[in-house]
């Protein structure tokens, strides 16, 4: 089937939710993807950090096959040995005690909502609202586009559960204003990645976990696209310097089968108890096959700090492409603005950039880089060579 078939089809039969590319992709290997008409792509984005070991690693696909040729799903009603196994190597890890797994980031997200509300209960009855900041991304379901410091996903779908505040980042006055003894939580994102990759001050983290422990707020980091080593480290908080009472992950954890984990302290661990929350496909057999894959690679010090390193020759790499200003982010989670002067959109160069060979993302105004987490050098250099052939002659 070439593109226009596929493009066709998809018009016909699909909600048009998506603001797609035009390139219909159908098979790849390590960082490089092929498309319909056989054309050749350098991966800069990872399905969104998902594909952290790139494409069809050779590990996660036995791991994947193996497991759906012995157990393929039971449900919750029943244990499950990969299961159980994969919740203690993540708290063993991670240094949490409990965790939940669901299919999704967003669910992730709902569960640690549903858990700071139930754990408010315990301070009182109407402590069950939860500050987010300005410009996080926390999810599309209906709860956590509620949760989400942006007004643009605030449209169309009312009423919105309530019970939501919202603080600017990096203000930590701003903060305390916002927060009242109604306050049973603060959910966080230490990178913004969807609002732009806009990184939290230390500072601010460490007053905000200082301030948390005042008012016995719970302190939540959505860690769904900075976990599982995309940063650097297992999870971005190891680089603040605190410890969040709840994390959640998704994305990197499964690389490739859907997931979602939310794992909290001791102290929050028989907070949401028998029939309070469920999930059919959450934690199913195939799904924690893989992620226990990717663990015993992505966990490892010299893999993470290869990652870190690799990072900052990323981001040494993209502050010689003369249309960029403002390369930041942590490890191989990384963003740059355009100079006004080209007059391009992030999004015109995802575009020019696919008509060279390259897949990159976009995140409002910036151009976002994600690359697989077993990227090497060479190929980064490759990836920004193109970068700059896609960009020549863009106003500067």
């Amino acid at each position: 089937m070439n593109f226009e078939a596929v493009r066709q089809q998809e018009k016909e039969n699909l909600m048009p939710t998506y603001g797609r590319f035009p390139v219909a992709l159908v098979k790849g290997k390590g960082v490089y993807a092929t498309d319909t008409e056989g054309k050749q792509y350098i991966d800069f984005g990872s399905g969104i950090g998902v594909n952290a070991l790139g494409w069809c690693d050779e590990g996660w696909v036995k791991a994947v096959s193996e497991q759906a040729a012995t157990l393929q799903h039971i449900s919750n009603l029943y244990y499950s040995p990969v299961q159980t196994e994969l919740a203690a190597d993540l708290c063993r890890l991670s240094g949490f005690s409990k965790v939940f797994f669901g299919n999704s980031g967003a669910e992730a997200n709902e569960c640690a909502i549903k858990l700071a509300r139930k754990y408010g209960e315990s301070r009182s009855e109407s402590c069950k609202r939860i500050l987010t900041l300005c410009n996080s991304f926390h999810g599309r379901t209906i709860t956590t586009l509620a949760a989400t410091g942006q007004d643009e996903f605030h449209h169309h779908f009312d009423p919105f559960t309530e019970g939501f505040d919202y603080a600017p980042i990096n203000d930590i006055e701003k903060v305390k204003e916002a927060l009242t003894p109604d306050t049973c939580a603060v959910m966080i994102e230490l990178i913004q990645g969807e609002g732009g990759v806009f990184m939290l001050d230390k500072d601010f983290v460490k007053q905000l976990r200082a301030l948390c422990d005042e008012t016995g707020a719970l302190l939540m980091v959505d860690e769904v696209q900075t976990g599982i080593g995309r940063t650097g480290t297992l999870y971005c908080f190891e680089q603040y310097g605190i410890r969040p009472d709840v994390v959640t992950s998704a994305k990197g954890l499964g690389g490739g089968m859907p997931i979602g984990a939310c794992l909290c302290s001791q102290e929050l661990g028989q907070v949401l108890s028998g029939g309070m929350h469920g999930s059919t496909f959450g934690g199913g057999p195939v799904v924690c096959a893989a992620a226990r894959y990717m663990l015993s690679r992505i966990a490892r010090p010299d893999f993470l700090q290869e990652v870190a390193e690799k990072g900052e020759y990323l981001k040494k790499a993209l502050a010689t492409v003369p249309q960029l200003c403002n390369v930041r982010g942590m490890g191989l989670m990384v963003g740059a603005d355009l100079r006004p002067e080209t007059g391009l959109t992030s999004g015109d160069v995802a575009n020019r950039c696919l008509q060279n060979g390259m897949l990159v993302l976009t995140a409002h105004k910036a151009v976002r880089f994600l690359p697989p987490l077993v990227i090497t050098r060479d190929e980064i250099d490759e990836g920004v060579a193109i970068l700059k052939n896609a960009l020549k002659g863009a106003g500067v």
